[in-house]
């Protein structure tokens, strides 16, 4: 079993920045780690992923050039950098672990989520 706990969610200005974390156990560190966000009435839409050594990341093209993943193996956390953010990416985060896509169903382990609000 692998838990996860998500923070670092809130109300941000467009044009803003946030940073989500995501707390591992220690079994994290050998999965891939994917952030996903959810709206309400919509299905889980891919962020970004992170492969288990770090050296592989993949975004949706919407976030591509604003948004940064990365890893802390020896911290078992992963990250998720908002920069330039705009009230489109209003949604629950979500930190997943598992085997590395950008789809959710190849992750087996999910955060309890995260809101991120964006005001115009």
């Amino acid at each position: 079993q692998v838990q996860l706990v998500e923070s670092g969610g809130g109300l941000v200005q467009a044009g803003g920045s946030l940073r989500l974390s995501c707390a591992a156990s220690a079994s994290g560190r050998t999965l891939g780690l994917g952030w996903f966000r959810q709206t309400p009435g919509k299905e889980r839409e891919f962020v970004a992923a992170i492969s288990r050594s770090g050296g592989s990341t993949y975004y949706a093209d919407s976030v591509i050039g604003r948004f940064t993943i990365s890893r802390d193996n020896a911290k078992n956390t992963v990250y998720l950098q908002m920069n330039n953010v705009k009230p489109e990416d209003t949604a629950v985060y979500y930190c997943a672990a598992g085997l590395t896509s950008t789809t959710p169903n190849t992750y087996n382990y999910w955060g309890q989520g995260t809101q991120v609000t964006v005001s115009s």
